[in-house]
């Protein structure tokens, strides 16, 4: 069984959640909210705080505004994945009190540290018919979503952060944790070792924030803004992702119950997304050879260290990585290695609606055919007893 990426209920809430919210709007806000499709902005999908960040800020938005930003933020999860995008804003705070002793922020870091500071942004023309994108961006949350001819949708990546990590009660990553240490030490001692790639973590993830996966990605020497924590060449090397060929432990050497439950790691990250889609992930997930899973992990194996972990399959790559603090700063992204910002769903589209690529449907409906068909006008008027096209709508 494949993927359809088609999620009915979800565009529609989307869309008219979009419809509501971008309704209320003044001109100016909507001025600061609607791009191009083609905006090169829609592919940076980095969550680290940025002074250039595009959009509206749910700090800027009235009482009403915020219940129809967050209906539509919920539109695009599960019940579980917009409570962590809750608990990841909430946490905000703590870190805010964190910093304010830590780096002498000082009043500036409740500028800094906003759990209200995360920006919506809508790329194309939300409507029937349509392709367009929308995504929330701030520190800690990247959710990016692309509905291509209001028909299919992608939703990754899904790129969701905690620091502190966990911050009292507030553990929006911590399930995912707490069973990757778990998969982890139901290996053998063979696995284990088959499974751990290298004793450095990365500092951030192997794949960074490129819009697409290559074949072969990298990890950077450094975590933007955490220069404490580098790695080398020989360690960006061995750390490596490539794509067709993933180190780590396959999943041929799992075990029946281990394997079912190295897919519930990968599906745990998944299954922040909306049911719809989840449910096809997860029957694609399910129906796969074992030998198309691959478990990975660097760094310490305990909690309070420097660790890494991903688990990819033929389509599918999770990564979480928890380097830069020993336990404090984590990361963790799950991205569709084919439909990343609904990459291979539109060159599809494209390709069998060549006719109605982009806004192309829209300037006929306001064009004259006098102007916009006047070769075929013409030919036709040449040669009256041409066979005529039919044409359905």
């Amino acid at each position: 069984m494949g993927m359809t990426y088609r999620a009915p209920g979800a565009i529609r809430d989307m869309l008219f959640a979009t419809w509501s919210l971008l309704n209320s709007f003044s001109g100016d806000q909507r001025d600061r909210a609607l791009f191009g499709f083609d905006d090169s902005r829609r592919i940076d999908w980095d969550f680290i705080p940025k002074p250039d960040r595009t959009g509206i800020a749910l700090f800027e938005l009235d009482r009403h505004q915020k219940a129809l930003a967050h209906t539509l933020l919920r539109s695009g999860l599960s019940l579980r994945g917009y409570s962590q995008a809750l608990a990841i804003m909430a946490t905000e705070n703590i870190l805010r009190e964190t910093e304010v002793v830590q780096r002498g922020f000082g009043v500036y870091a409740a500028d800094f540290r906003d759990p209200e500071a995360y920006l919506f942004s809508w790329f194309g023309r939300p409507a029937f018919e349509d392709t367009w994108g929308w995504r929330i961006i701030g520190h800690h949350i990247g959710f990016n979503f692309t509905i291509v001819g209001q028909e299919q949708l992608t939703v990754t990546p899904v790129a969701m952060g905690a620091q502190p990590f966990p911050a009292g009660v507030l553990n929006p990553l911590g399930q995912s944790q707490t069973m990757a240490f778990d998969l982890f030490r139901r290996l053998n001692a063979d696995q284990r070792k088959a499974a751990h790639i290298h004793p450095v973590a990365p500092a951030d993830f192997t794949t960074r924030q490129v819009p697409y996966v290559g074949d072969v990605e990298l990890p950077d020497h450094v975590d933007l803004g955490i220069e404490s924590y580098t790695i080398d060449d020989e360690d960006r090397w061995a750390l490596r992702f490539e794509r067709h060929k993933p180190s780590g432990l396959n999943g041929a050497e799992l075990s029946a119950d281990d394997l079912a439950y190295a897919r519930e790691l990968l599906l745990h990250f998944v299954e922040t997304g909306p049911d719809e889609l989840s449910k096809q992930y997860r029957a694609v997930v399910e129906s796969e050879s074992a030998e198309l899973l691959t478990f990975a992990w660097a760094g310490g194996e305990r909690p309070d260290t420097a660790y890494y972990f991903r688990v990819s399959t033929k389509g599918l790559l999770v990564e979480s990585d928890n380097a830069v603090a020993a336990g404090q700063h984590m990361h963790a992204v799950w991205r569709d290695l084919d439909n990343d910002l609904g990459r291979d769903v539109l060159l599809d589209h494209y390709a069998r609606n060549e006719h109605r690529r982009g806004d192309a449907h829209l300037k006929r409906r306001i064009t004259s055919s006098t102007e916009a068909d006047a070769d075929f006008i013409a030919a036709r008027r040449s040669d009256p007893g041409a066979p005529h096209e039919t044409h359905t709508t």
